[in-house]
């Protein structure tokens, strides 16, 4: 591991005997009592191995290259290359970030559409071969920047999906392929595969055509003395394990009869939300409310009558323009659970969710049942691994990414370390430093040097 130096870049508490990934929650949340209530993440470990040993059970013969800028902690990477995966990286940040954790230069794919020269120079310089290319502008860039790069062709498969607008903006159509290789050929850039762009928008018979569309373009290419070895079926991979053996049954059928194993071909995956979604809870505090709405939309009245019932505006310490920014161009938050446990028959009021900046798209949720919460009270959101993580989009001066800890339960660190040889070299970076929850609850910790 690069640049090892004696101050810890990240801990990770080991969890054991009764405490669990609540406990660690409702310690973070004492702590803030009497200080500023600031959002901070949870993130268990052991949910990335399990997700881990789910993908190699339903998808053993596809390697995962993890798509780094779905989340990228520095603990998410150890794990996950220890574990064995790849890594997909769209920019030279990425790309800096995964080599500084040793990540051999070929386990890399720059996976970039719209490369920067001196991006493609760093890769050229790193020995990073395996770029993404979809259109002539970039395939000359390429040649000119990195003549050793080997190619994947990303070929946009979402057209079948009618409810995808943006079906076509990434990766070039079947018929603009052979004119690719054609070019490739010409500037003496080599091609070894396909790459399918896949979102997690689409169903399981976008992969059936694009995997029919990969073996056309693999012939295409091998006409014309390329050496095409590698099909990448992309992403698309959502947290449930049920639709992973969807996917699983309409790949590996098209991978049988299109690409057996006596092909010679890889098959890797881009995995991105598949590993992290589930791994991270995110806590956010109230800071203000409002009555904004009446059950009784055409009166207008300033003060509501006593028969009326209030729907609830909060503000939350976070906001699209920070840890849901997710919410600006992928699907809707899910609604959060209360961190104080209700009573059983506590009402429940109509309530939206907002950010602190006060904007008009600074709406997180628009609709859940909640009960009324006062300022100071804590709202939790699991789910919280995926594009949650990044900078904030518009920073102030006291706007920082919330904070991380991390965790692991001691069934699961065992159960990593029994993974394989694969393991070593993560666990030659922790250290063992005391960790205390409270007064009766104490907890070990994993200190990773940066």
């Amino acid at each position: 591991m690069k640049g090892i130096t004696d101050e810890p870049q990240y801990s990770v508490s080991l969890l054991d005997g009764g405490t669990a990934f609540c406990d660690v929650i409702n310690n973070h949340i004492e702590q803030q009592t009497q200080s500023e209530k600031k959002a901070f993440f949870v993130a268990d470990l052991g949910v990335i191995l399990r997700q881990h040993r789910r993908w190699r059970t339903h998808m053993p013969q596809i390697r995962p290259y993890y798509a780094v800028r779905c989340n990228s902690s520095p603990a998410v990477i150890e794990v996950l290359a220890a574990l064995g995966s790849g890594f997909t990286c769209s920019n030279k940040s990425e790309l800096e970030l995964v080599q500084s954790h040793g990540i051999p230069s070929e386990d890399i794919i720059y996976s970039g559409v719209c490369k920067q020269v001196s991006h493609l120079k760093y890769t050229s310089k790193n020995g990073i071969d395996l770029l993404v290319c979809d259109n002539e502008a970039e395939l000359r860039k390429i040649s000119r920047c990195h003549p050793n790069a080997k190619l994947l062709l990303q070929v946009s498969s979402e057209a079948w999906n009618p409810d995808d607008e943006l079906g076509m903006t990434f990766g070039c159509s079947l018929k603009d392929c052979r004119h690719l290789l054609e070019s490739a050929k010409e500037l003496g850039v080599q091609v070894v595969g396909v790459r399918c762009h896949i979102s997690s928008a689409c169903d399981d018979q976008v992969y059936v055509h694009a995997i029919s569309d990969a073996r056309c373009i693999f012939d295409m290419g091998e006409e014309m003395g390329f050496r095409m070895n590698l099909l990448d079926i992309g992403g698309g991979f959502s947290g449930s394990e049920t639709r992973l053996e969807m996917i699983n049954c309409a790949v590996m059928s098209m991978v049988d009869l299109y690409f057996p194993s006596s092909s010679g071909v890889s098959i890797i995956a881009e995995p991105g939300s598949f590993f992290v979604s589930t791994a991270f809870t995110l806590a956010v505090s109230i800071i203000s409310k409002a009555v904004v709405a009446r059950d009784c939309q055409d009166q207008k009245q300033n003060e509501p009558s006593p028969n009326e019932e209030p729907e609830f505006q909060y503000y939350m310490c976070e906001g699209v323009y920070g840890s849901f920014s997710s919410k600006l161009s992928e699907a809707g938050i899910a609604a959060p659970s209360v961190h104080k446990n209700p009573s059983v028959d506590c009402p429940l009021f109509s309530s939206s969710l907002w950010g602190p900046s006060g904007d008009d798209l600074d709406q997180v949720v628009d609709h859940c049942l909640l009960p009324e919460l006062n300022v100071g009270d804590w709202l939790l959101f699991a789910h919280a691994g995926a594009y949650t993580l990044g900078q904030p989009l518009f920073p102030s001066s006291d706007s920082t990414a919330p904070p991380v800890y991390y965790v692991i339960s001691s069934r699961d660190w065992i159960e990593m370390q029994d993974t394989g040889v694969t393991v070593e070299t993560m666990l030659k970076n922790f250290s063992w430093i005391p960790y205390f929850i409270s007064s009766s609850q104490t907890e070990a910790a994993l200190s990773v040097p940066a």
